[in-house]
C-alpha cells in the first residue's frame, strides 16, 4: 500500500495543481523505470514518475496514461486527474507499443512473445480479443483514423500485417522492407507511412488498395514515424545517423534533415502541429523540433533509454 501511496503522491504533484500552459509530453524511460513529464509550452521537464519496471509503449488519453511494462508483461493504467495508478493488467510477455483508438475506447498492445495484438477496453483494461499476426516479435499496432484497421509492424518481418477490427482477425499483409518499425497514417486515412529499419526506406502505402505507392530513401536504420495533423509532412527518425527527416507528402521528397540525439526512436507531435518531440535512447534526451522552421530548438534531459513520446 505504501508504494501505491508514494506513487499517488508523485502523480498528484505532476498532474495536479494549477493548470499548465501547454499539453504534456510523456516519455517512458526503459532503464530508469520512470516516465518523464514535459510541459510542451515551456519545454521544461516537470517530473520523473516511477512507473513499472521497464516502461516502453505509451499512449495518452483523456485523463488516462497507458504504459506497457516490458519486464512484467503488464499494461499500466494511470489516472492523470486523480493522480493514481488505477490498474495493472497482464497482457503477455514482452509487450511493446500501445495505441489508443480514435474514439478513445480501445487499446491495441503489440505482444512480442506470442506474436499477437491484445485488444483491450480503454476504460478498465479488459481484454476484448487476442489477435494472432504473421510477423514475429510485433512492435507497433496502430489504428487507422476511421478505427477500422490495425496496421502491425514486427521486428522479424518483411510486411505490415492488416487486422480488420470488425472481424478481429488478420485479413492481409502488405510487403515492405525488412524489419518494419514505426507506422503513421495521414489524417484522412488514405495513406500509411512505414519505416523499415534494415531496408533504410519509408514505404508509402495506399490504404484502400493495400499496396505500396512508392519507396522513399531514408537514413540509417529508420524507425519512428510521426505525421503532422494537417497531413502535409511526415517525419522519420534515423537511429544510426542520428537524425530526423521531414518528408513533403505532396512530392514524397525529403525537404530537411535535422540532427538530434543518439539513437532517435519514437516521436510525437503537439496537437497544433507546431513541435515534434523525439526520444533519443542513447542520449537520455528528448529533442524538440520546430516543424515550421524545421530546426531543433532544444534538447531536454530525461531518464535512461527513453523509448518514445505521447502528448496530451
Amino acid at each position: 500500500m505504501r508504494l501505491y501511496s508514494l506513487l499517488g503522491a508523485a502523480l498528484l504533484a505532476a498532474f495536479g495543481g494549477p493548470a499548465l500552459a501547454g499539453p504534456l509530453a510523456y516519455v517512458p524511460n526503459e532503464k530508469s523505470a520512470t516516465v518523464s513529464v514535459i510541459d510542451t509550452a515551456t519545454d521544461q521537464r516537470l517530473r520523473d514518475l516511477p512507473l513499472g519496471e521497464r516502461p516502453r509503449g505509451v499512449a495518452a488519453g483523456e485523463g488516462r496514461l497507458y504504459l506497457t511494462d516490458g519486464k512484467t508483461g503488464n499494461l499500466l493504467i494511470v489516472d492523470t486527474v486523480a493522480g493514481k495508478l488505477l490498474k495493472s493488467v497482464r497482457v503477455g510477455d514482452s509487450p511493446e507499443g500501445v495505441s489508443l483508438s480514435p474514439d478513445g475506447k480501445q487499446l491495441a498492445v503489440a505482444v512480442e512473445d506470442d506474436n499477437s495484438v491484445a485488444l483491450l477496453a480503454a476504460a478498465d483494461g479488459r481484454q476484448q480479443a487476442r489477435i494472432k499476426v504473421q510477423g514475429k516479435n510485433p512492435e507497433h499496432a496502430v489504428f487507422s483514423p476511421d478505427g477500422r484497421w490495425l496496421y502491425v509492424s514486427a521486428e522479424e518481418a518483411e510486411q505490415v500485417d492488416v487486422i480488420d477490427l470488425k472481424v478481429r482477425k488478420q485479413v492481409g499483409s502488405i510487403p515492405v522492407g525488412k524489419r518494419p518499425r514505426g507506422i503513421g497514417f495521414l489524417p484522412d486515412g488514405s495513406r500509411a507511412y512505414v519505416a523499415s529499419e534494415l531496408a533504410g526506406k519509408v514505404y508509402v502505402i495506399d490504404v484502400q488498395r493495400r499496396s505500396v505507392l512508392t519507396e522513399i530513401a531514408a537514413g540509417q536504420y529508420p524507425n519512428g514515424i510521426a505525421v503532422q495533423p494537417d497531413g502535409k509532412r511526415v517525419f522519420v527518425s534515423n537511429g544510426r545517423d542520428p537524425s530526423v527527416m521531414a518528408i513533403d507528402v505532396a512530392s514524397n521528397n525529403i525537404v530537411a534533415t535535422i540532427e538530434v540525439g543518439k539513437r532517435p526512436w519514437n516521436m510525437a507531435i503537439t496537437p497544433d502541429g507546431g513541435k515534434l518531440y523525439v526520444a533519443n535512447g542513447r542520449s537520455g534526451t528528448v529533442s524538440v523540433i520546430d516543424t515550421a522552421d524545421l530546426k531543433k530548438t532544444a534538447d531536454i534531459e530525461v531518464g535512461e533509454l527513453p523509448w518514445g513520446v505521447s502528448i496530451r
